[in-house]
């Protein structure tokens, strides 16, 4: 459990940062458009998409002593941690210059990321068949991913006092820690990973895939579930710091350190759904999680401009809400991957990997193209962005329409997009479940 949960401490903490701080450090270190920006993320994204049903094949079908799986994430595991660094630099020269550059870190960083976090996924279907156990590895997973995400949110508080250098000190820093976490990932499931469960069955053509998928109804099911959830999810890590220092008026120094009850509170909802859903399923769960996530989303979008000069009885109340957004989004961390197993079972030739990578290659690509609307969605609205930062990001007076803009991606957006998760979910055959043991 302890070796499964630092598997994802590095592609979290990659993740955790790149969510909340990489929009802000385009718009504000870089000095780049907003729609520049967004569709920045947009590559990233279309990227890691298109490059997971290639890796999750080629690891399905490589061999090895220690299995299919471990290679790769020890492959990996440096250009992660260099290629993590590189991508908060702010090269000279134009904005064009620093676009290219910066779409070219993206392609290292996301197939070094792909590499370490897809076979790392597959494992947990390969490496047990018992379902609560399943469900015990993927709140390791997640616990891990989410301690070391609040690792690097403490690290960015430290440092990004400093502006462009900070943000670079921040990637050394954090980039570091990512390839030592996954290296110390694969040195402790080496000896379980070799007498894990082998991917079965045949090389598949891409059609031949979508048509085994289109049969799978679970799959399909937690795959919407999966879509639904990430996107909300992404959209309010993305909108998060801007919504914070420009809508709600928090001093820039303080608003690094108001986003780590966010990373605190979905680490202790972790633990809780895990309980849950291991005693009342995990549909019950979601409920529960999803319905405590919708609440904080309407919340925030109605959440009143703080005054001057806020003093901790003021910052009370908005702090008991980042920890309710927390509490209810750690669901999209758990429910959809311990689904997954069960979906994959389904299948008489279980192979995880491509199962893994489509579920992955539909998150990304739609998230991806949704990054660079929120871009283009900013840039319409007037957002202004800034060639020189007071900390993460400074605050600079924003028009009506783009305040409106960013409370309605941090607010309704997301609320509604969790709602239609808990309907695709309606018909999940979940009761007794949580009891199965083999």
């Amino acid at each position: 459990m302890v070796a499964y949960g630092l598997g994802d401490a590095g592609t979290g903490l990659a993740a955790t940062q790149l969510g909340f701080y990489l929009f802000p450090f385009f718009t504000c270190a870089a000095g780049l458009p907003a729609f520049i920006a967004g569709s920045l993320l947009t590559v990233i994204k279309v990227w890691d998409a298109l490059n997971d049903p290639l890796i999750g094949w080629m690891s399905d079908h490589t061999q090895s002593r220690w299995g299919p799986r471990l290679p790769w994430m020890l492959g990996a595991a440096l250009p992660l941690g260099i290629s993590l660094a590189a991508m908060w630099w702010v090269p000279e020269g134009d904005t064009l210059q620093r676009t290219l550059y910066y779409v070219v870190m993206a392609i290292l960083l996301m197939t070094a990321y792909t590499s370490v976090n897809l076979p790392y996924a597959a494992l947990s279907t390969e490496l047990t068949s018992d379902t609560a156990v399943r469900t015990r590895l993927n709140a390791a997973r997640f616990t891990g991913s989410i301690i070391a995400g609040l690792s690097g949110l403490i690290v960015a508080s430290l440092v990004l006092s400093d502006g462009a250098d900070g943000y670079l000190r921040m990637g050394r820093i954090t980039g570091t820690i990512a390839a030592l976490a996954t290296l110390a990932c694969c040195w402790g499931l080496a000896p379980y990973a070799k007498k894990a469960q082998r991917p079965g069955g045949h090389a598949e053509p891409p059609l031949q895939q979508l048509r085994r998928i289109r049969a799978n109804s679970r799959f399909l099911m937690v795959l919407g579930l999966y879509l639904l959830l990430w996107f909300a999810l992404q959209l309010m890590q993305v909108v998060a710091l801007i919504w914070l220092v420009q809508v709600i008026h928090v001093p820039p120094s303080l608003s690094t350190w108001i986003l780590l009850p966010f990373q605190l509170s979905a680490l202790v909802g972790l633990q809780l759904w895990s309980l849950l859903s291991n005693r009342r399923g995990r549909i019950k769960a979601l409920h529960w999680g999803g319905g405590l996530w919708i609440a904080a989303c309407l919340l925030s979008m109605l959440f009143p401009v703080l005054p001057a000069g806020a003093d901790a009885a003021q910052l009370a109340p908005l702090i008991g809400l980042i920890l309710l957004v927390g509490l209810g989004a750690s669901t999209a961390y758990l429910i959809p991957w311990s689904l997954l197993p069960d979906a994959i079972d389904a299948d008489p030739a279980r192979p995880a990997g491509l199962y893994t990578a489509w579920m992955v290659f539909g998150q990304k690509l739609i998230i991806g193209l949704s990054m660079s609307v929120f871009g283009a969605l900013l840039s319409l609205t007037g957002y202004i962005s800034s060639e020189a930062c007071s900390g993460a990001l400074s605050f600079i007076e924003q028009p009506a329409t783009a305040l409106l803009a960013i409370r309605l991606c941090m607010g309704l957006i997301p609320a509604t997009l969790v709602a239609f998760g808990l309907l695709v979910m309606r018909r999940w055959p979940d009761r007794g479940a949580h009891l199965q043991h083999t």
